[in-house]
């Protein structure tokens, strides 16, 4: 029989969205502020050649300028204020929780709760406005070497870091409120927003692959096939889940039995999300921009030029090397988000036992074994979606945005933000119930 958390769900229909006020006050808000986000796309920063800059980005197609230029929607390649994007603070973040292992202080202030949470977020923001001055002046300097710069000088370096900088700082605060007062997590939100724009892009620069003959129409209805077959792909593995199931013991007070109730854990198949791709395939793609920032041509005798060659898109070393850095950071963020030891404490705490383990230091040993296996998997999974993709870009010439990495930032911010939506409306369900359950009480206490 079903529950009634389930019979909600059933009956949920768009009826229900349209008396959900909350709910569309906050869908509003966030359309709204995304809006706001691709205007911010179209300011350019002053004293920028755009000639020049197109052809600095010509000269740098392959590297990882094409990489944050698709997360940035296209203003890394304008330059305009946002062109940084909300990198930074996402960069921030990971240091963040990386630091946590490495410092006792930070691990016992991730501990305090609320309190601890409030710090560590401003800790990140502080970090976040270091790396976005930093970048920007890399990005300052960069622009002034390849000559796309006006009027150089310190001028144009101080003015650039500050808008930049500026820049990141407001879509952080846009973020944050989105998520506070919008639907969905707000950063994410801003990266597929940057994907999703660009996407028609390159769906229209398929299209005149296979006009002017380049591409045969077959291979570009495989490869819409393809992209609707890694959607559902990705969508039944990101929904994939190892359920523990954990027993709780009977507990007797006064007269009456509590517990003797049994749950589930649910540990994910992919815990690391998207993270694994994107770090991996920036660590690969930084010879070959740093090369290209220094003014060095490719195609030289030095063993330099030899490996940047070899790590190209679509050579095997760069393949090997982008497959084993996805596993390395798979199994690296995942031990940064789950603690074996902390969840098997915390069930000994609450008294509950995974049937069959003995709590405490045999409970965290089980799932470790556990997590490490469906890490085994849920990496091997990330290989898969992001190397097939990449194949098909070398052999064929497909634009990046059909990448293995923007396929799974759509498919799991849009996946995260239905979720959320669902959960609005069930609550929406629920207190439309206990309203009608007191008026009912209301009436037949009148009639009393």
């Amino acid at each position: 029989m079903a529950s009634a958390a389930e019979q909600l769900a059933a009956n949920l229909n768009f009826g229900a969205f349209s008396k959900a006020t909350e709910l569309k006050k906050r869908i509003w808000f966030t359309v709204i502020a995304l809006i706001v986000y691709r205007i911010g796309c179209y300011i350019p920063l002053p004293g920028i050649d755009p000639h020049a800059l197109a052809q600095m980005f010509q000269r740098q197609s392959g590297g990882i300028l094409d990489m944050f230029n698709m997360f940035s929607g296209g203003a890394l390649q304008r330059m305009t204020i946002f062109a940084l994007n909300i990198m930074p603070y996402v960069s921030a973040s990971i240091i963040v929780q990386v630091m946590t292992i490495v410092s006792p202080q930070l691990e016992a202030l991730k501990k305090e709760g609320e309190a601890g949470r409030k710090k560590m977020t401003q800790y990140t923001r502080y970090l976040t406005v270091f790396l976005a001055g930093v970048q920007a002046y890399g990005l300052a300097a960069s622009l002034q070497n390849g000559g796309a710069v006006i009027d150089p000088g310190i001028i144009f370096i101080a003015t650039t870091v500050v808008t930049m900088t500026g820049g990141t700082i407001f879509l952080m605060w846009l973020g944050e409120q989105i998520t506070s007062r919008g639907i969905g997590n707000g950063i994410s939100l801003i990266i597929f927003a940057g994907i999703v724009a660009q996407l028609p892009r390159g769906l229209l620069q398929a299209l005149e692959l296979g006009r002017t003959g380049a591409l045969s129409s077959l291979v570009i209805i495989g490869m819409l096939i393809m992209v609707v077959l890694v959607f559902l792909f990705i969508v039944f593995m990101e929904r994939a889940q190892r359920r523990l199931l954990v027993q709780y013991p009977k507990r007797q007070q006064g007269n009456r039995m509590y517990g003797g109730e049994s749950s589930h854990l649910p540990l994910k198949l992919n815990t690391s999300g998207v993270i694994p791709p994107i770090f991996a395939s920036s660590l690969l793609l930084l010879p070959l921009t740093i090369t290209g920032f220094l003014g060095r041509q490719r195609g030289g005798d030095s063993w330099i030029d030899w490996i940047i060659q070899q790590i190209g898109h679509g050579k095997p070393l760069y393949m090997v090397l982008y497959a084993a850095g996805i596993v390395f950071f798979c199994f690296f963020y995942t031990a940064i988000v789950f603690n074996p030891a902390e969840t098997a404490d915390n069930l000994r705490k609450y008294g509950g036992f995974i049937p069959g383990i003995r709590p405490g230091k045999s409970t965290a040993d089980y799932l470790d074994k556990v997590l490490t296996r469906i890490t085994v998997i849920g990496s091997a999974y990330l290989v898969v979606v992001c190397l097939i993709p990449e194949l098909l870009i070398s052999q064929y010439s497909l634009p990046f945005y059909f990448g293995g990495t923007s396929l799974l930032i759509c498919v799991t911010v849009t996946m995260d933000t239905v979720a959320q939506i669902h959960s609005h409306l069930l609550a929406h369900q629920y207190e439309g119930l206990i309203k009608r359950s007191k008026l009912r009480g209301a009436r037949s206490n009148r009639g009393i």
